[in-house]
C-alpha cells in the first residue's frame, strides 16, 4: 500500500548549543533528509534536500550571507536525483513533490524533477512568493531554487479534504487527506516557517510515521521539550507558534510511543 524510504541529501553546520542549550558551541552535522514515498498515485517525494543549485545562488550578496550563516556540505553524488538514480529511478518517475516549507535545504531539488506536481500549503507560499533580497534572506529562502512553472504545477493542501484524526493522535485534531484515501495527510505545523506541512503516514507493515520537518531539528527536543536558544528565535517566522507546535509534539510522543517521529535534521537512524 504505502513504503517510504528515508535519504539524505547533503548537510548543513551548526553550534551544537543553538539547539542545545547548555551544550558546546562545537559544530554539529544537521543531514538535510528527504523521503521516498512509493503511493498507489506514483513515487512521491517529501522534500528534496540540498542540491548543488544552493552553491550557485549563494555565490553573491545578500545570498551569500546565507551559505555564510549555514555552511552547507554536499557532494554531487548525494544529491536526490544522483541517489533515486542509483535505485533506478528515473526524474519522471516522480510524480509529486510534497513541499514541507520554502527553505533551500527543502527545495533544493525541485527543478531536477520536471514532470513532478507540487503540494504543499498556500499559505506557505504565498509567505514566500514575492520575496527579494534580505527579505527573502531572512525567511531562508532562494528564489532561483523554483521551477519558472511552479505556479502551473502546485496543489494546494487547502483544496484537500479536511479530516478530524483519530483520538489517539491528540493534540493535533485535524489534517488534511491530500489523496481522498486516508492515507498521507498534511497537518500544519505552525512557527518555523508560515505553512510549514507535516505528514502522517501508515507504511505497509503498519508502522505509523510523523514527519515534522523542522518542528525541531533533533528527535531529543521533541522527546524532552528542548526548546533552543533565544536567539534561534530570529530564524522562526513565530516563535511563540514554534514552542506551542513543540509542546503539542512532544505531548504526541508521549502518549504514542511506538509512532515515528521524524525531524528533518535528526539522523536516519533515530
Amino acid at each position: 500500500m504505502v513504503e517510504i524510504t528515508f535519504l539524505k541529501a547533503g548537510y548543513c553546520t551548526h553550534p551544537e548549543a543553538m539547539v542545545l542549550p547548555g551544550s558546546s558551541w562545537k559544530s554539529m552535522v544537521f543531514p538535510a533528509l528527504f523521503a521516498l514515498i512509493d503511493h498507489p498515485m506514483g513515487l512521491i517525494l517529501f522534500d528534496t534536500g540540498y542540491s548543488e543549485r544552493f552553491y550557485q545562488e549563494t555565490q553573491h550578496l545578500p545570498q551569500k550571507l546565507y551559505a555564510w550563516l549555514t555552511p552547507v556540505y554536499l557532494e554531487p553524488q548525494e544529491s536526490a536525483i544522483y541517489q533515486l538514480k542509483l535505485l533506478g529511478i528515473q526524474p519522471k518517475d516522480i510524480k509529486y513533490i510534497i513541499i514541507s516549507h520554502f527553505h533551500a535545504d527543502h527545495i533544493g531539488g525541485l527543478k531536477d524533477f520536471p514532470k513532478a506536481e507540487f503540494i504543499c500549503f498556500q499559505s506557505g507560499y504565498n509567505a514566500i512568493k514575492n520575496k527579494q533580497g534580505l527579505s527573502a534572506l531572512k525567511a531562508g529562502f532562494l528564489a532561483g531554487l523554483m521551477p519558472e512553472n511552479f505556479e502551473d504545477l502546485v496543489i494546494f493542501v487547502e483544496n484537500s479534504n479536511k479530516i478530524k484524526l483519530p483520538n489517539n493522535f491528540a493534540p493535533f485534531d485535524q489534517g488534511f487527506d491530500l489523496f481522498g484515501d486516508g492515507r498521507l495527510i498534511a497537518i500544519e505545523l505552525p512557527g518555523h516557517a508560515v505553512g510549514q506541512l507535516g505528514l502522517y503516514l501508515t507504511d505497509n507493515s503498519g508502522q505509523q510515521y510523523f514527519l515534522i520537518a523542522d518542528a525541531c531539528w533533533l528527535s531529543r527536543a521533541y522527546q524532552e521539550l528542548i526548546y533552543p536558544q533565544r536567539i534561534a528565535d530570529l530564524l522562526f517566522a513565530d516563535k511563540r507558534a514554534y514552542r506551542q507546535t513543540l509542546k503539542k509534539i512532544n505531548q504526541l510522543y508521549r502518549n504514542n510511543p511506538d509512532l515515528k517521529i521524524v525531524p528533518s535534521h535528526s539522523s536516519i537512524k533515530d
